[in-house]
């Protein structure tokens, strides 16, 4: 589903990604793990297109699709969650998904039209799945920050991906929210047979969830496997968990 080769990225004399290479299946839920500053969300930006690589390659199924703008790497299939929420807080619950829906099909000016049942249905059944359809109506703003983040999800699952990839979706949750989270994003990306690939800094969660993982310090991968094996990995321990 996505492969990345050699991906190399700097800011001035800042070397945030060394030559980063990962392949994840169709299918697969996978995990980007490692500190503050050991260049995850770099990484997720560069694959969407938000930054360009100094070097390397991007493929998604099989294509090229490095330096693409990102709203041309939302339409082949890949669809992301941002660090921070990224919603319309004044708009409906219902509104955000139906926006997104009517941008995906090409038919955003009819939302200003009387024709407001457009994509009902979708945006319904979208909401059912992210558990707000009893909250539909409600502004979204209104929202506790868990229950915006489950919109969120459900505005990336409005562009149909193939691939989700999710920046540390938990930020700002309780031990619990995070749990309940994770379950239903693997839930709905088992459901809906998604790629997922996500970072995340609740290891509990990390290692209940992920299929594979793989840990990025200082801008370079430097393990990767099943949970078990990287909970082995001596490297592992040392630069991340803080075990020598």
């Amino acid at each position: 589903m996505l492969e990345i080769s050699g991906v190399a990225k700097a800011f001035g004399g800042f070397q945030a990604l060394i030559g980063v290479s990962l392949r994840v299946e169709p299918g697969e839920i996978a995990a980007i793990i490692g500190p503050n500053g050991a260049g995850k969300s770099t990484l997720f930006n560069v694959i969407t297109g938000h930054l360009v690589p100094d070097a390397g390659r991007i493929n998604l199924k099989g294509r090229d699709i490095t330096g693409l703008p990102p709203h041309a790497i939302c339409r082949l299939g890949l669809a992301r969650s941002f660090q921070r929420t990224n919603i319309f807080p004044r708009l409906s619950v219902f509104d955000n998904v139906q926006v997104a829906i009517l941008s995906h099909e090409g038919r955003a000016q009819e939302m200003w039209s009387r024709a407001r049942d457009l994509g009902r249905e979708r945006t319904m059944a979208i909401l059912e799945d992210v558990g707000l359809a009893g909250r539909a109506a409600e502004a979204s703003g209104s929202l506790s920050y868990g229950d915006q983040k489950q919109l969120e999800l459900g505005i990336a699952l409005a562009l149909e991906p193939e691939m989700l990839l999710l920046d540390e979706p938990t930020a700002g949750m309780s031990p619990q929210e995070t749990r309940s989270s994770m379950a239903l994003v693997a839930r709905i990306a088992r459901d809906r047979r998604l790629t997922l690939l996500f970072t995340e800094h609740d290891m509990g969660v990390v290692f209940s969830v992920a299929q594979r993982i793989r840990v990025l310090h200082q801008g370079r991968i430097i393990a990767e496997g099943a949970p078990d094996e990287v909970r082995r990995n001596d490297e592992v321990k040392r630069v991340y968990l803080g075990k020598h």
